[in-house]
């Protein structure tokens, strides 16, 4: 449990980041309720990111239902690597399969032996976190900034989660850096945040010796 909870808690904490960006973008759309409501029953991240443009565009009904199948097909093949890994009986493994997000089931696969305990303490704690920062996103949408620097901090995040999945040191240093920079060019360069993210991985995928 321990180990378990050491990997968990930093991704919790970096998902209760996206939660926070989140609300305070869609709050303004749909209402601080609303975006509550939405976490609580969607639970996807990148697909409520995705609907939330779709909502700012006015896209049809039909576009919205073609990308939340898309997004939601990853799944699939998720629940089919962790299956082995996952005694039980089916109504359990359905029901351990609301905490099936790509941050669960990499911990999950990581994990040695039966995976239950990995996919319920990890999916849980990031269930949790992720309304808990929808709700505080919601009660910051009106503080003057928080939008622009939410930007500049999401790029970022995913090289916070890559650096968590590290192993060995120097690969932790070299993401340490590459998150200064992200961050660096995302706030100081707003026209630049779409590189950001390309600058990072390629510092991180930057073979040292002996690789």
């Amino acid at each position: 449990m321990r180990q378990t909870l050491a990997a968990a808690v930093p991704v919790a904490l970096a998902i209760a980041v996206f939660g926070t960006i989140y609300g305070a973008t869609v709050a303004p759309l749909m209402g601080g309720g609303f975006a509550v409501l939405a976490s609580m029953i969607i639970f996807s991240g990148s697909l409520q990111f995705a609907l939330a443009g779709l909502l700012v565009s006015g896209a049809p009904v039909s576009a919205t239902v073609i990308t939340a199948l898309t997004l939601n097909l990853r799944h699939i093949l998720l629940g089919a690597a962790l299956r082995p890994r996952v005694p039980g009986s089916p109504c359990g493994r359905a029901a351990l399969a609301w905490f099936l997000i790509d941050e669960s089931a990499g911990l999950a696969l990581a994990a040695r032996g039966d995976a239950t305990q990995t996919l319920l303490v990890t999916g849980f704690l990031a269930y949790l976190s992720w309304i808990i920062g929808t709700a505080v996103g919601t009660l910051g949408a009106a503080l003057t900034g928080l939008r622009g620097i939410s930007e500049a901090v999401f790029p970022v995040l995913f090289v916070g989660l890559a650096a968590i999945s590290a192993t060995r040191r120097h690969v932790m240093a070299r993401a340490g850096v590459a998150v200064l920079i992200a961050f660096a060019v995302a706030s100081w360069w707003p026209q630049g945040r779409g590189l950001a993210p390309a600058i990072a991985a390629l510092l991180v995928a930057l073979p040292g010796r002996g690789e």
